[in-house]
């Protein structure tokens, strides 16, 4: 069965070796990696290599809910793809291009079934939001 694609995207005003290690370094994941202000990720590990994990935890900040976003390392083109198997089975590409002053990143990913095509687009692009206002902050 092919699920169905969904693309968010943003431009980053940051070279593009800041925006990727931004992108993949733990200690940033958890600098920008949730939707709400309400949420945050309290851990995350990533083994950055083809065959490599990453897990990073998701948390309602109140402490009332949190599980882990994880899977696997499909490709990596350093500072210009990363292809990732979720562990629900769903792809997703993360593709950054420098575009001079800033670097265009977009993310496609596969959609879940329990939420609605749009609530899912909203929160990947917040999280993606996030990553933009955390990468230009801390240059």
């Amino acid at each position: 069965m092919t699920r169905k694609q969904v693309e968010v995207k943003t431009l980053v005003r940051a070279p593009l070796k800041h925006v990727w290690t931004c992108w993949v370094t733990p200690k940033h994941v958890i600098g920008w990696n949730f939707a709400s202000d309400d949420w945050h990720t309290p851990k995350a590990n990533n083994e950055l290599r083809v065959g490599g994990r990453f897990v990073y935890t998701m948390a309602a900040k109140d402490g009332s809910f949190s599980f882990d976003f994880s899977g696997t390392f499909i490709e990596i083109t350093e500072h210009k793809k990363i292809i990732t198997r979720l562990d629900d089975d769903r792809m997703v590409v993360v593709e950054f291009e420098d575009l001079g002053r800033e670097v265009s990143v977009v993310e496609t990913f596969e959609i879940e079934d329990e939420n609605s095509e749009e609530l899912q687009r909203q929160g990947w692009q917040a999280i993606l939001d996030n990553f933009k206002k955390y990468s230009e902050s801390i240059r």
